[in-house]
């Protein structure tokens, strides 16, 4: 571990990172309306009466997050809204998509679901999802007025390593590595979040998928090289990617590739990191559309990482080199990553723990309709509140769900009893 970190409020160990344990089903409760502004407009919170707002967080293209304690034990947790969240039913899978790796994941690094308050009916409109609380996001961090230091960054860099070797191990890419998606509070302790773009390393374009990484819902900043001029052939590097994008970021308090569109992208790469050689191009497909763009390129020596970041640490720099390589198949691996020399001090194989199980994604695999998609919510609010199946037993059997919704508690009540389980022997 790094001695004297200084983090915003004071010191930071690794070793007080909170271990994640599975929620266990809760019962219903009464619920009371709390009404928070958002640009203008109010939008009302219906949450159980034990909890006490707080404030507004955020809001987004998903929803509104608005903080709560509860009153008993003062927890403080981050409660989204999802106003009318079947209306668009790709924005409404993706939602889901989040729900079910976060459910699958329990690491540190990541944020969890601690709750899902349940709808008071099957036909329901508003998704309420409740996660751990974390006060401010790395985006913010970077364009504040907050001084940095290089161990600021190892332990962010290594925190955010540290989660993805977790994610592949799980055979899964977060695919959206971004500032804006990864939490922090104020004793630096990290959390990535935003898994709605997330896919299987095997997973193949099934009915029902979402089209490959498109302009539309990526920030093109943080893509590498193979998405942009090959979105149909990528692995666990692309995410590698992102975190060196992030980690110049960090050190030059800027982004460092900002093309307007996929072209001026590249373009941004080639003038930094200089024209890639022939050897480092046998991924593309001779003759493709991208080698002829490659070659339209005027040529680039690139500049020395040391010349755009002067004061950076030059083990930094080297690590930052090795993620940034032009051939995803010469890319530093997350593993590798974690090993490197700057996070001496840091870097422990018995404190970085691997998936046990990879994820599967079957229940990924459906064309989105309305009816379904609040089907397969409505179940994973089961999983944190049982009673609902018996409450709406008979709208259930008249709409079909019953014997799904069983199936997944069940699932679920086998997945909690395995992480008791591993628990107890740690």
């Amino acid at each position: 571990m790094t001695e004297g970190l200084t983090s915003f409020y004071g010191l930071v160990d690794c070793s007080t990172l909170p271990r994640f344990t599975m929620p266990a089903a809760q019962p219903l409760e009464k619920t009371k309306k709390v009404t928070v502004e958002n640009n203008g407009a109010q939008v009302v919170f219906e949450v159980p009466e034990r909890m006490e707002l707080i404030r507004k967080v955020g809001s987004g293209a998903y929803g509104v997050v608005v903080s709560f304690k509860e009153k008993t034990t003062g927890q403080k947790v981050a409660v989204k809204k999802v106003e009318n969240a079947f209306n668009d039913l790709i924005d409404a899978k993706r939602i889901l998509r989040e729900i079910r790796i976060l459910g699958h994941l329990k690491h540190e690094n990541f944020i969890g679901i601690q709750d899902m308050y349940p709808p008071k009916s099957p036909d329901f409109e508003d998704i309420y999802i409740v996660t751990d609380l974390m006060e401010t996001d790395l985006h913010r961090v970077i364009y504040s007025k907050q001084e940095l230091t290089d161990e600021h960054f190892q332990y962010f860099i290594y925190q955010l390593l540290r989660g993805l070797l977790y994610l592949h191990s799980a055979n899964v890419l977060h695919r959206d590595l971004k500032p804006s998606n990864i939490l922090v509070n104020k004793n630096c302790d990290l959390k990535i979040c935003d898994l709605g773009l997330a896919r299987g390393l095997a997973e193949s374009d099934s009915a029902g998928a979402d089209a490959p990484l498109t302009d539309y819902v990526v920030t093109r900043w943080y893509r590498a090289p193979e998405v942009v001029l090959d979105a149909s052939n990528y692995g666990r590097a692309v995410d590698v990617w992102a975190v060196g994008c992030i980690f110049c970021e960090l050190l030059g308090r800027r982004a460092l590739f900002t093309g307007r569109d996929h072209l001026d992208q590249i373009k941004q790469i080639i003038n930094i990191l200089g024209t890639p050689k022939e050897e480092d191009l046998q991924w593309l497909p001779q003759g493709g559309a991208a080698r002829r763009f490659l070659t339209k390129i005027p040529s680039s020596k690139g500049k020395r990482l040391t010349e755009v970041f002067p004061k950076a640490n030059p083990d930094a720099l080297d690590l930052v080199s090795k993620m940034l390589a032009f051939d995803p198949n010469k890319r530093i691996s997350v593993d590798d990553a974690l090993k490197h020399k700057y996070f001496e001090g840091l870097h422990s194989e018995e404190d970085e723990p691997r998936c046990d199980t990879a994820i599967d994604w079957s229940f990924d695999n459906f064309q989105p309709t309305k009816p379904l998609l609040q089907q397969k919510v409505y179940t994973e609010c089961a999983v944190f509140h049982p009673d609902i199946l018996d409450r709406d037993a008979a709208a259930l059997k008249e709409k079909g769900w019953d014997r799904e919704a069983r199936k997944r508690l069940a699932e679920a009540e086998t997945a909690r009893k395995q992480r008791s389980e591993e628990s107890s022997t740690q």
